[in-house]
């Protein structure tokens, strides 16, 4: 049973955010939809900051899910990556000097009170060592390990309840979705399983040759659970174009670095970044970017990266039960899964039609029918998968503001290549196949995006005006 105190607040805190809201939308007070989505999006981040860190943590999760999530709450719960209250200074010193054991004098030359940003597990200061070696110094909030246990009690608690009861929630799998959540957020709870993955992932870039990235190296004596110093590095904010392209650096080039290291980790080392959003990465003067935040790393080990790895395969041959294949034994499908009869109802056996074409009412029918298919299959969104769809849902947001100009298509077609030279050997011989004979074809990764095969080029910006176009119209029907 979760702890009676803890959900009486958090039901309190809710209502008091929504209740109004409610109030107020059905009165008319709101001019247009935008302005009732902003309210609501304003409340639920108060209401997330009053509720503490786990909560917190959630609306991080929301704010790297740009298109996925209306863009008043992304923009709202961006806020909460590194512009939440801080802890006072005191409480900042007793945490260091506990962990540390040593007075804070007797380490640091300097610290700076103010933090140069505060999220919900922890803050991160800036610092001077006794050697003159500029520093990062992230500290934990005293309380949050307690906090976030009990948060974690109530989410379980309630997760089984909503299996079956709110139809989209059954392919994210509730229970699952909160044991990943409770995984990821406990692991944030040790600073030095974050210290091993900052060394995980820069070995990993290191072997693939990727100097496009760069890992803060973690101070080696300077480590406990709830205090990490790390290299300091600056650069320009994700979301500074300007700045950036004033600097001369191509931001193409840096979505393209993300794109690649991502799936690059993913495929040949089953290692990858976790929580890519805005907060954790920043671009340095040269070009190169900066990975920040190592709390929570994806791993695909034995045969789900195998599996994971058949199914990226199959996306750029065009091979649909191939991927039918590689997506059960990921989990996503129950093992005893006919997959034919998948592929026949979710009518992936025929030609694409171009969703632009059809109008809301259609549009919905099919959203509807897709969803009841995969339901009736026992669908569900793997753990393993959750984070790299989160981290692709991100550089979706990223490459709208980054490279919106970019061909879509072309820079699929050029990383296929690039896999097959630097790795097709290596993954041939994992999957039991001749790399040689492997010929790309993009017909599938057009029906994705839902163009036809004749299609030969797609921006960024002409891929979301045909999103645009979609939501608006599924819109429009259901407020008729």
């Amino acid at each position: 049973m979760p702890p009676g105190g803890r959900v009486v607040r958090v039901v309190r805190v809710l209502s008091a955010a929504v209740t109004p809201w409610m109030v107020r939308k059905k009165r008319g007070h709101f001019a247009t939809p935008e302005a009732s989505r902003a309210e609501i999006s304003l409340r639920l981040r108060k209401a997330a900051e009053q509720l503490g860190p786990t909560y917190i943590k959630l609306g991080q999760i929301i704010s790297s899910g740009e298109g996925l999530f209306p863009a008043e709450l992304v923009n709202e719960f961006k806020k909460c990556r590194d512009q939440v209250p801080a802890e006072p200074f005191d409480t900042v010193r007793v945490v260091v000097e506990a962990d540390l054991g040593a007075r804070l004098e007797d380490v640091f030359a300097s610290f700076d009170r103010t933090p140069l940003a505060a999220a919900s597990i922890a803050q991160v200061h800036a610092a001077t060592l006794l050697t003159g070696e500029e520093v990062v110094v992230k500290v934990q909030r005293p309380s949050v390990a307690g906090l976030v246990r009990k948060d974690l009690r109530v989410m379980a608690w309630l997760a089984p309840f909503l299996v079956g009861r709110i139809p989209i929630a059954s392919l994210a799998n509730p229970p699952a979705l909160v044991e990943l959540f409770a995984e990821t957020i406990v692991e944030e709870l040790d600073f030095r399983m974050e210290a091993a993955n900052m060394i995980d992932i820069a070995a990993m870039l290191h072997e693939l040759g990727n100097h496009g990235y760069v890992v803060p190296r973690p101070h080696p004596t300077l480590v406990t659970r709830r205090v990490l110093v790390m290299q300091k590095l600056q650069g320009f904010n994700f979301d500074d174009v300007a700045g950036m392209k004033d600097a001369g650096i191509d931001t193409e080039e840096v979505v393209r670095t993300a794109m690649v290291a991502l799936m690059e980790g993913a495929m040949v080392y089953g290692v990858f970044h976790g929580d890519l959003h805005g907060g954790n990465l920043f671009v340095l003067p040269d070009g190169r970017t900066a990975l920040l935040d190592f709390g929570i790393v994806g791993r695909l080990s034995g045969d789900r990266r195998l599996a994971f790895l058949r199914m990226m395969l199959g996306a750029t041959t065009n091979d649909v039960k191939g991927q039918m294949a590689a997506m059960r034994d990921l989990g996503a499908l129950p093992a005893d899964t006919d997959l034919d009869a998948v592929i026949k109802d979710l009518r992936l056996d025929q030609p694409t039609v171009d969703p632009t074409t059809l109008t809301g009412e259609e549009l919905v029918a099919e959203v509807q029918r897709v969803v009841k298919a995969l339901l009736g299959y026992g669908a569900k969104l793997p753990k393993e998968l959750m984070l790299y769809v989160k981290n692709m849902v991100f550089l979706d947001g990223a490459m709208a503001r980054l490279a919106p100009d970019l061909d879509l298509l072309g820079e699929i077609g050029k990383i296929s290549l690039m896999f097959a030279e630097r790795h097709g050997e290596r993954l041939g011989r994992e999957l039991g196949i001749d790399h040689t004979a492997v010929a790309i074809n993009m017909d599938g990764v057009k029906a994705s995006f839902g163009v036809d095969t004749d299609t030969d080029q797609l921006t960024y910006r002409e891929l979301q005006a045909r999103r645009e176009l979609i939501q608006r119209r599924m819109r429009d029907h259901v407020a008729r």
